[in-house]
């Protein structure tokens, strides 16, 4: 695909853009090019391959060709006055050498603004924190960390509040560990939850979570024992050990059927009676999490310990059992549509910054969607690819 004629380089946002729209957003993105080599603005550049996204072109060839084949209008209204796009290296070229981290705080910045409105203290945001590989990207890799980022996604809101690469060349927990604080000082933590597996269970990041203003709820496994021990302990004491009843205990059940499972039961039982007996940072409750189900003709159980700074009245059981949950649609709403949907396990992008730049473009387009209120993600795509002006409004009009 050829190149078409350049043009000067726009210094600025067009006016048909909202200046609280995503398009402008990208203007704050520091540019990596030389000046002299400029021929597209940068905001007008991300914004073409968020919209392409948006109209089901997955692919940096596919992006181009989108955007070649667009009509005037729709171009002018993407920051192309002069009817030419970019082709497929000049945006292979960008993203290698655009900042990932610059590229991340920008949207972070759009899709989680430093101040927020808060919510009733009992129905905090929840806020999920995991790590996700990037497979196409493992081939041509010599060794080294295979999660190629550490994302924070919101259960209710369903959008990407902050994303932080992770670079190569460290074990997967070890990694994840050392870029959580990264990422967790970019989001405005009043009114909000942080939920996570045992792995986020450090001291630490339990502190940095409060001292920002916001509450955690963690899994608790054996790489914490001392504090694994005292809630299994309190709950499931070994029959050598005389029983004695739980001076708090709060209790809630919920019944569920889906995904191959039959009557699956959620039972949890909270209590605060080990507050005054562990030291660890903010600690309002236990609980004890048991899930039972059919599958195939078989019952299965499994059984969960974890800890939360929300106390009785702001984190009762009902509450504890949502955000628990909740965690989970991190891999369901984003992990797994970004691999199945947007394509990101068949991508084989691997120079530069050029995986986590279009990791961070999927997470924009797919927080776009959910913004807007989409939950069918492929349907709506499909919608886009014919409709492609209206896969534009959404990065170019402010958001509701």
């Amino acid at each position: 695909m050829q190149c078409t004629a350049p043009h000067a380089a726009q210094s600025s946002v067009p006016l048909s853009i909202s200046p609280r729209s995503l398009a402008a957003a990208f203007a704050h993105v520091p540019d990596p090019r030389r000046h002299a080599s400029v021929t597209y603005a940068l905001s007008a550049l991300l914004t073409l391959a968020v919209a392409a996204l948006l109209a089901n072109h997955l692919s940096v060839l596919a992006i181009a060709e989108w955007g070649a084949r667009q009509s005037p209008e729709v171009l002018r209204t993407l920051g192309f006055p002069a009817g030419r796009t970019p082709c497929q290296s000049t945006l292979q070229r960008l993203f290698s050498k655009l900042d990932g981290h610059a590229l991340s705080a920008a949207l972070g910045a759009h899709f989680a603004p430093t101040v927020i409105a808060l919510p009733p203290a009992d129905n905090a945001q929840g806020v999920a924190v995991d790590g996700k590989a990037q497979r196409g990207r493992l081939p041509f890799q010599d060794g080294g960390c295979p999660v190629h980022a550490l994302t924070a996604f919101c259960h209710e809101r369903g959008v990407v509040l902050a994303h932080e690469p992770i670079e190569q060349g460290a074990e997967k927990s070890e990694a994840e560990l050392t870029v959580a604080p990264a990422l967790l000082a970019r989001i405005a933590w009043p009114g909000r939850v942080l939920t996570g597996d045992a792995l986020f269970c450090q001291r630490h990041l339990c502190q940095q979570v409060l001292d920002a203003g916001g509450d955690y709820l963690l899994l608790v496994k054996e790489n914490q024992p001392t504090l694994y021990n005292d809630i299994r302990l309190l709950f499931d004491p070994p029959p050598s050990l005389a029983t004695l009843p739980l001076l708090d205990q709060r209790e809630a059940q919920t019944h569920d059927r889906g995904h191959g499972r039959q009557d699956e039961v959620r039972h949890l039982v909270a209590s605060t009676d080990l507050n005054d007996y562990v030291a660890w940072p903010g600690l309002a409750q236990v609980f004890r999490l048991s899930r039972t189900w059919r599958e195939h003709g078989q019952t299965k159980q499994a059984l969960h310990y974890a800890i939360t700074s929300l106390g009785p009245k702001t984190g009762p059981p009902e509450r504890l059992l949502a955000l628990k949950r909740g965690h989970w649609i991190i891999e369901n709403g984003l992990h797994r549509v970004k691999d199945v949907t947007l394509g990101e396990d068949q991508s084989l992008i691997h120079q530069g910054h050029g995986p986590t730049v279009m990791a961070l473009l999927r997470d924009a387009a797919l927080s776009l969607l959910r913004r807007g209120g989409v939950r069918q993600i492929a349907a709506r795509l499909r919608y886009h690819s014919q409709h492609p002006a209206a896969a534009v409004a959404l990065l170019v009009a402010p958001p509701d």
